[in-house]
């Protein structure tokens, strides 16, 4: 099975959140991993404001672990049916539709992603 953790988990990992028992789990087998330029994209911004550039480097190199799946064309119009029909924003939409292009289970706290199939959603 492989699994793409949305930044939000990823960020629960990192500061020890309230959740970080429900996507610890998911973090133990980084090569089933599923990680979207996106998400590395979010994750070092976010780092780099909250911490500093050199702890943001090191997790971009931990997420170097999982398959790094690059933003192209195709998935760039497969993200938009998605936003479309699920009603979700760019990036969400990027990060569904990188899960489903890969066969991944999304795993998320993210309200938005609540409902929609082949995504597990741990409630806040």
């Amino acid at each position: 099975m492989k699994y793409l953790i949305d930044t939000c988990g990823w960020i629960e990992w990192l500061t020890n959140g309230k959740l970080v028992s429900s996507f610890e789990p998911y973090f133990k087998h980084p090569t089933t991993l599923i990680i979207p330029t996106l998400v590395q994209h979010e994750l070092y911004k976010w780092i780099c404001r909250e911490k500093n550039l050199t702890f943001a480097l090191e997790v971009i190199g931990i997420t170097e672990s999982g398959v790094i799946v690059p933003l192209d064309t195709n998935l760039a119009l497969y993200a938009a049916d998605m936003s479309k029909e699920y009603n979700l924003a760019m990036a969400d939409a990027i990060i569904y539709a990188t899960s489903r292009n890969q066969d991944a289970l999304l795993i998320t706290s993210d309200k938005h992603f609540k409902n929609i199939p082949h995504v597990k959603y741990f409630e806040k």
